[in-house]
């Protein structure tokens, strides 16, 4: 495909969850990377496991797009760069196109990103047309196309454009009989998926794609404000980050902020009883899987006596979900063993097979509310009194309570930090909280 001056961008969308927008999402990344395309993806609303395949499946990190958490200006400035430097810019959006408040078609029509809907084709054929029809006229949107999902062949895509009428096939993939594994809060982590390259450029090769109907869209336009300054507040201090695969929620845009906020970043790992750096100013813990390495991390002690000394001590440690779960007395498992985790915070976190926490919210500060999110499986039962609790978005009500104890703060609220420079560090230390 020759290279044209400027950015073409697609909001891929769908009916519903399950429908296979991260399959699509990543075969269309592969296949135009492949092309010699230079790809940029997001992905719309709050998730963390997703984004790591995709930016396996893109070759570049694929940073979050919410209307509300991350906010109209932020979102429009990452898409305008992103339109600078790169040719193909793919938004996956997330559950169906009209869920939520603000929703993915919300987004779309926003910056004017026209919709590439992603159709489960497997148990019907003219169907296909009904749901597309409505998918556009609903909102409406600009829907550039479908892309038909678990197609069994070229007759079957056949009888699926023929059903669209004025509605363009912009591909189809058929039914995968290795398709990509799912967990309770998404994609498996993309290290733990066996031949992963192979799988994606498997998903490129198996895409059937109109590569006209893609340089028929309309280039993204490339103005925007300027990115605002970040004060210099973490100058100087060292933020420790546990990064493994228990502990791996981090949004790109959080690491940004803090780089932009003059913090070193130093990682470590606790499932490789890696204790915390001796010269940590502050240390972040993310969330992540800590219920599927109880084992390995009740068995760290150089990293239990290490975040345990940090704490004496009196460094700030900041431990979102996961993070939180590590440093609680004990965890219990889904098969009902109780392993013995740091005890920084007292309490018992033990694993449930429904949903605890779900949603997008806000964490008061005293420099404004944080915004972000949570969803967990876990119940966490603990004798210490909540210093604060976030606010549901969509009801108002009661959300995630915020723990402190001594320096450490732990909440299983997910923060994202461009939201309230400040607030973040004050919870770092870099000012008085």
């Amino acid at each position: 495909m020759d290279r044209d001056t400027g950015a073409r961008a697609v909001l891929v969308a769908a009916m519903a969850s399950g429908q296979g927008k991260t399959s699509v999402t990543a075969a269309l990344a592969r296949k135009l990377l492949r092309q010699g395309l230079r790809v940029r993806v997001f992905k719309c609303g709050p998730d963390f496991i997703d984004p790591m395949l995709l930016e396996r499946a893109s070759g570049a990190p694929v940073h979050t797009l919410d209307l509300w958490m991350v906010g109209i200006d932020e979102c429009r400035r990452h898409l305008h760069d992103a339109a600078r430097e790169t040719d193909a810019i793919l938004i996956e959006g997330v559950m169906g196109l009209y869920d939520g408040s603000p929703s993915a078609a919300d987004l779309a029509r926003e910056f004017g990103v026209p919709v590439l809907a992603v159709i489960d084709a497997s148990a019907m054929a003219q169907t296909t047309g009904a749901v597309a029809r409505g998918l556009r006229d609903y909102g409406p949107v600009d829907l550039a196309g479908v892309v038909a999902n678990r197609v069994a062949g070229e007759r079957h895509a056949g009888m699926v454009a023929s059903s669209l009428r004025d509605i363009p096939l912009v591909g189809w993939l058929p039914r995968q009989e290795r398709p990509l594994p799912e967990r309770h809060l998404g994609l498996v982590l993309p290290d733990e998926v066996e031949g992963l390259e192979a799988l994606l450029d498997k998903l490129a090769d198996e895409l059937h794609f109109n590569d006209k109907a893609w340089k028929a869209l309309p280039v993204l336009a490339q103005s925007a404000p300027e990115w605002q300054d970040v004060e210099p507040v973490l100058e100087g201090r060292t933020v420790a980050i546990a990064r493994d695969a228990a502990f791996c929620f981090l949004y790109p845009a959080n690491l940004d902020l803090l780089e932009k906020m003059g913090a070193s970043l130093r990682y470590f790992s606790p499932l490789a009883d890696e204790p915390v750096p001796g010269d940590a100013d502050a240390v972040f813990l993310p969330g992540g899987y800590p219920e599927l390495h109880c084992e390995a991390l009740a068995q760290a002690a150089h990293w239990q006596a290490s975040i345990r000394d940090a704490h004496a001590r009196s460094t700030p440690i900041l431990a979102e979900c996961g993070g939180m779960m590590a440093v609680a007395e004990g965890l219990t498992d889904k098969d009902g063993k109780r392993w013995p985790m740091a005890g920084l915070l007292p309490g018992e976190v033990r694993m449930q097979p429904r949903l605890g926490g779900l949603g997008a919210q806000a964490m008061p500060t005293a420099q404004g509310p944080l915004r972000g999110h949570t969803f967990h499986y876990s119940h966490f039962d603990t004798p210490a009194p909540a210093q604060a609790h976030a606010v549901k978005t969509s009801t108002g009500s009661e959300g995630e309570a915020q723990y402190r104890v001594g320096s450490l703060t732990a909440s299983y609220f997910h923060a994202y930090f461009p939201s309230n420079p400040p607030a973040v560090a004050a919870l770092l230390g870099g000012a008085a909280p």
